[in-house]
């Protein structure tokens, strides 16, 4: 069973300086007096942002780092409903292709997490509409950087007129999007409303990947038992390219607490994957952690010297 690990956005071993998260608020743009400065605010930020997102990945690379989440911040106030179409795609279409080379080449798995203002049951059919619109910017990402095993993460939302109404909403309007945003959607479990039993139930009756975030689990469950799951929710991802995907993370303050911890656990992380043994199957690991890669490389080292029988294939790659 081979367990690779990976981190959100930002490197922190790179610093600051660092980033494809640079963004203007509308605010600031909307004080720009002239179109054309307008238009060159936003293709310095996105230049930089693409300059940024090419050394995280080099660094990744460097680092046997085969798993990453780009951020949604990558082109400024692109789904801002006042922002008209600056032709990005165009203007930028040789930054998308060289990316999309380097990840493919190197055999990198990246995936997104579209912001939660994106609800898919929302009872606002203008909440749909945006929700629609703004998917479909980070497709064609994916197709501009020629990469079709790209994957985006998004929550089941909310529960306007109970749950079992919004349940159904989720399946009536998901069959109303477009293929290509269909086809690149992974639901998570979330730690309020959707516990890892519902959302698994919703995606195998749409027949699309689910995404198991533990601590979600261990906060928000009706008292099922994870590994009696984890075979039929890895089952979801049979049909896909690549193996299952998971999210991991520690809480800050007590057991229960929702926010993220800076590190990563070792213990419980182990304890995780040692019950997982049961169903012998490969999968990546998303970390959700403050520190970012720095945590990911700590708990390598904690695993390291908690369980030094374990084999590792290289810096982040694990096998049991």
């Amino acid at each position: 069973m081979k367990i690779r690990l990976g981190y959100v956005a930002i490197s922190n071993a790179l610093g600051k300086k660092v980033t494809s998260s640079s963004n203007v608020t509308y605010k600031t743009y909307s004080k720009i007096t002239s179109e054309e400065k307008k238009i060159e605010k936003l293709k310095s930020i996105t230049h930089s942002n693409f300059e940024g997102l090419e050394k995280i990945l080099r660094y990744n690379i460097e680092n046997d780092i085969h798993f990453y989440r780009l951020t949604s911040a990558l082109i400024p106030l692109t789904t801002h409903p006042d922002v008209p179409n600056w032709g990005y795609r165009k203007l930028f279409k040789k930054d998308f292709e060289y990316i999309g080379k380097l990840i493919k080449k190197n055999n990198m798995r990246v995936d997104t997490h579209p912001d939660q203002f994106n609800v898919i049951n929302s009872a606002n059919d203008e909440v749909v509409k945006n929700t629609i619109k703004n998917l479909s910017r980070q497709v064609e990402w994916f197709e501009d950087m020629d990469y079709p095993i790209g994957k985006m993460v998004i929550h089941v939302g909310g529960a306007t007129g109970g749950k079992e109404s919004a349940l159904s909403r989720f399946v009536d309007n998901f069959k109303t999007f477009p293929h290509d945003i269909q086809t690149r959607l992974i639901i998570e479990n979330d730690d309020k409303i959707y516990t890892a039993h519902e959302t698994l139930t919703l995606c195998k009756q749409l027949d699309i990947p689910m995404v198991l975030d533990v601590h979600h689990h261990n906060c928000n469950n009706e008292g099922e038992n994870i590994y009696d799951m984890l075979g039929e929710i890895f089952g979801t991802w049979n049909k896909q390219q690549l193996p299952p995907k998971i999210h991991f993370s520690s809480p800050r303050d007590g057991e229960l607490d929702r926010k993220h911890a800076d590190y990563i656990d070792a213990s419980s992380f182990i304890d995780f994957i040692e019950n997982s043994r049961i169903v012998n199957t490969d999968f990546y690991v998303m970390l959700e952690c403050k520190e970012k890669d720095i945590a990911l490389f700590k708990l390598v080292d904690d695993i390291k010297k908690l369980r030094p029988e374990y084999t590792w294939i290289d810096k982040t790659t694990l096998e049991i």
